[in-house]
């Protein structure tokens, strides 16, 4: 792997289905690696289920080779116990990460769309329209859960590198238009 080659897993974590998607970032291109759910309903205890995502986010890094991990955070709900559940899956991916010596990036939703559609009130359909040009993959994910982590992925590296946009560090994105005239052979006419 070269010097500017990075293997970001993005991770939409939950405790029933835990979206991950594996990203390589080779220069100015983006090739989708792995795409995802861990299914975890079936098991009954929310130990369990915590400890099946620290093994299986371990075996994505350790098997990818990711260098980095980008996470989708939680949204506030107004059901407490599922935010309580939510926040502990997140906490467990986080630390599995750790584990592996790798640092952690947290993004809200609202950014991740901004980052990808241009919008902060995407559509999850939206995002997953915009992640599937970007990455011009044809299958579709089995769920949102997938793409969500894709997606997570793909802003941590647009958030990194804002010349892909045009933008400075830290703005809040050049839209679809600023993204059309950067990336011309991203654009597919019917």
């Amino acid at each position: 792997m070269s010097t500017d080659s990075r293997i970001i897993l993005g991770v939409d974590p939950g405790t029933n289905l835990l979206g991950y998607g594996i990203v390589r970032i080779e220069g100015k291109s983006m090739e989708l690696l792995a795409v995802g759910v861990v299914k975890l309903s079936k098991l009954e205890d929310h130990g369990e289920k915590l400890h099946h995502i620290f093994e299986r986010i371990s075996g994505l890094i350790e098997g990818y080779q990711a260098t980095e991990v980008a996470i989708e955070a939680p949204f506030f709900g107004k059901n407490v116990q599922s935010m309580l559940k939510l926040g502990r899956a997140q906490g467990v991916a986080i630390a599995a990460a750790i584990s592996k010596g790798l640092k952690v990036y947290e993004y809200e939703p609202r950014r991740i769309k901004q980052s990808i559609t241009g919008n902060g009130n995407a559509s999850k359909e939206q995002v997953s329209s915009m992640i599937q040009t970007l990455l011009t993959f044809t299958e579709k994910p089995e769920t949102s859960d997938a793409t969500d982590a894709v997606a997570a992925a793909v802003c941590h590296y647009f958030q990194a590198n804002p010349k892909q946009f045009g933008q400075k560090k830290g703005s809040s994105g050049g839209g679809w238009k600023q993204f059309v005239t950067n990336n011309p052979d991203k654009i597919k006419r019917g």
